[in-house]
């Protein structure tokens, strides 16, 4: 295996695009993702995602733009790209008819892992594999096709994983099997990079996401996308009261200093705009107590990561950036 260099960023893309003919599948990708990191790549089907992971992964040649990955430029450097990086495609592409233990041996000499063994029993024992080795992984569920194409991806142990839909025809059951398997990856300090639509799936494992349709509309944190589209929300929710005690609190609410517009959703409901929470928050609380109002509880109210991804791909949305 052709080793990375750790001192560069795991990867780096300017302007990176792709057409096919007159339709433009990529346009102009910039990004950069750190050692260790796990970025989202979050887009519709057919937004161009599975063509940047293509690029990147040295399968596809950019029509324009350039990129380095585990530190080799795609292009001139391509066999050394496919060499650091591991790679799940929606389809597992599994030699069917092979066992389970053969398909991972057969890709563990092709990419010249020294003394495989150890590490195919410890990684099939990791994903409950174990004791179908010898079954052809043409008899396995979706899933379980899935999380063996997970193995051979990493079975070289490659600096930067590239998983392209990997949830993408499971059911539920299955879904949550990869995903605790994919969790496990993100642990193991290796710098993923998850191409999905599934917000559920980015939500729970991503440091950052990207939202993607031909180019990166926004990039960055989940919350910082929340707070820069929708800025920060608490919900106060009070007990019944007099009418009086409940005007009291709304009043309180709406002059409290570092509290932004406030929307009284019903009579035992208040909405906040809070810019800065951590410093707000427990404040307010004190004030509302020491007022004797009858606050039941506060709870965050900051939009879904639906709401930021719908937001992002509103055709009237101008580009937004962030930090990349």
């Amino acid at each position: 295996m052709a080793p990375a260099r750790s001192s560069v960023p795991a990867i780096e893309a300017r302007g990176l695009g792709r057409s096919f003919g007159d339709h433009v599948a990529v346009d102009g990708v910039d990004v950069t993702v750190a050692p260790g990191e796990v970025l989202g790549f979050l887009g519709p089907n057919g937004a161009g995602k599975t063509t940047t992971v293509r690029m990147l992964a040295g399968l596809l040649p950019p029509s324009r733009g350039t990129a380095r990955v585990a530190g080799f430029e795609v292009t001139t450097e391509a066999a050394s790209v496919r060499a650091s990086v591991g790679l799940l495609t929606e389809t597992p592409g599994l030699y069917e008819t092979l066992p389970a233990h053969r398909n991972l041996r057969l890709f563990a000499e092709l990419y010249g892992v020294d003394d495989p063994e150890p590490k195919i029993r410890r990684w099939l024992e990791r994903f409950g594999l174990w004791g179908r080795r010898n079954d052809p992984s043409g008899s396995f569920s979706k899933g379980m096709r899935q999380k063996l194409a997970i193995i051979r991806a990493v079975l070289h142990e490659p600096p930067v994983i590239f998983l392209d839909e990997p949830t993408s025809g499971l059911d539920p059951e299955a879904s949550i099997d990869v995903r605790d398997a994919i969790e496990e990856l993100c642990h193991g300090g290796a710098t993923v990079f998850l191409g999905t639509h599934n917000l559920v799936e980015a939500e729970r494992l991503c440091d950052r996401v990207a939202v993607f349709k031909q180019r990166i509309l926004a990039i960055d944190r989940i919350d910082a996308l929340r707070t820069a589209l929708f800025g920060r929300h608490l919900r106060l929710v009070l007990r019944a009261a007099p009418d009086e005690k409940l005007a009291e609190a709304l009043t309180l609410v709406q002059t409290f200093s570092g509290v932004g517009a406030v929307t009284p959703v019903t009579p035992t409901e208040i909405l906040a705009e809070i810019p800065d929470p951590a410093a707000t928050h427990p404040a307010l609380v004190a004030a509302l107590a020491a007022a004797g109002v009858p606050l039941l509880y506060v709870q965050d109210a900051s939009p879904s990561l639906e709401a930021v991804y719908r937001k992002l791909l509103e055709p009237s949305l101008t580009a937004m950036g962030g930090s990349s």
